[in-house]
């Protein structure tokens, strides 16, 4: 529970009110959830403007956490999708609550079975990445065959998200990382990685159609140079230039473009599609979760300062069930 704005030690376990599963409604036994950014703007309460959604003067959401997994324990009496013992995931977006031993969610929410083969920590870990990463590259690059993508902070939760999904749209991808992620990041299917302790991206020209900053690191005056004539920089971080000149670049087809997507704010349907298809990649082996560590679950404020630290590499996984509280990572990741 967070109770007020600061770094990692407000962090604290707490007693709430067991979920109820109303008629529409699923009580999820949560085994295991992720602790990413967002986490950590909603528990510093910056920026600034960030309070207005989460509280002016302390959080107004004490329990954080958005994506899960796990099994759920009761159904309402109109549920008629899930059963008491089916392992789900999703998340609760735009509210967060899932660093509960239990949550609450509407059957027709953002939730859905696990694909065979994942366990909790692993579904978990497709969500908040994969959420974001693929309207980018889909409606915002309109990334495909033939182009070259760049992702900058690949090793991350959407960037190491980005890299796999822009190589299943057929792009060629260049990954940009510390020394310590190289490896993981060629693993994830970059067809080239830059060291950005040796080497920087931004001095090539007209090399990319798409640079997709997933860390919000460089500008678009820095990128621009490196992209196509044609091409487009996006960005998760809503600097007020960025928004100017995507304002602009919806009225013009050509010419070197900014650009950002506000993923929070697409509707259920666009979700549940994205869910679907998280699903069907997953199953496939199209894409892997990519796991930093797993910190159980009363110790989560290692967890939070291990977020702050930004160095982690893929998702940063608390464990609500026994059976997920060893550490570990994926191949080449931080460990």
């Amino acid at each position: 529970m967070v109770e007020r704005y600061g770094g990692p030690e407000v962090v604290r376990m707490g007693e709430v009110d067991e979920p109820v599963a109303t008629e529409p409604d699923l009580v999820v036994r949560v085994e295991a959830a992720t602790v990413g950014a967002t986490d950590s703007t909603n528990r510093l309460g910056r920026p600034a403007f960030a309070r207005l959604d989460f509280g002016l003067t302390r959080p107004k959401h004490p329990v954080l956490g958005y994506d899960f997994a796990g099994v759920v324990e009761r159904v309402g009496s109109a549920v008629r999708r899930f059963a008491p013992g089916d392992r789900v995931y999703g998340t609760l977006a735009p509210a967060p609550g899932s660093h509960a031993e239990r949550v609450r969610i509407a059957e027709d929410g953002l939730v859905a079975r696990i694909p065979d083969g994942l366990d909790a920590a692993s579904a978990v870990s497709l969500l908040d990445g994969f959420f974001t990463a693929m309207p980018f590259l889909r409606d915002g690059g309109r990334v495909g065959p033939g182009q070259t993508v760049l992702v900058n902070g690949a090793s991350g939760t959407v960037g190491s998200s980005a890299v796999q999904f822009a190589k299943h749209l057929g792009a060629t991808v260049v990954g940009v990382c510390g020394t310590g992620h190289l490896d993981l990041v060629r693993a994830l299917g970059a067809d080239e990685v830059i060291d950005y302790t040796r080497d920087d991206f931004t001095e090539a020209r007209d090399r990319y159609d798409v640079i997709f900053d997933a860390v919000g690191k460089r500008s678009f005056r820095e990128c621009r140079p490196a992209l196509t004539p044609d091409g487009i920089y996006l960005t998760t971080v809503p600097a007020l230039s960025v928004l100017l000149r995507a304002r602009h670049a919806r009225s013009s087809s050509t010419g070197r473009r900014a650009g950002i997507m506000f993923t929070g704010l697409h509707g259920i349907a666009e979700k549940s599609a994205d869910l679907a298809l998280i699903g069907e990649l997953a199953a496939s082996g199209a894409i892997v979760p990519v796991i930093d560590r797993v910190v159980p679950f009363d110790e989560i404020v290692e967890a939070h300062r291990r977020v702050d630290g930004g160095h982690k590499a893929g998702n940063v996984v608390v464990a609500m069930a026994p059976v997920l509280r060893e550490a570990r990572a994926t191949p080449g990741a931080a460990s």
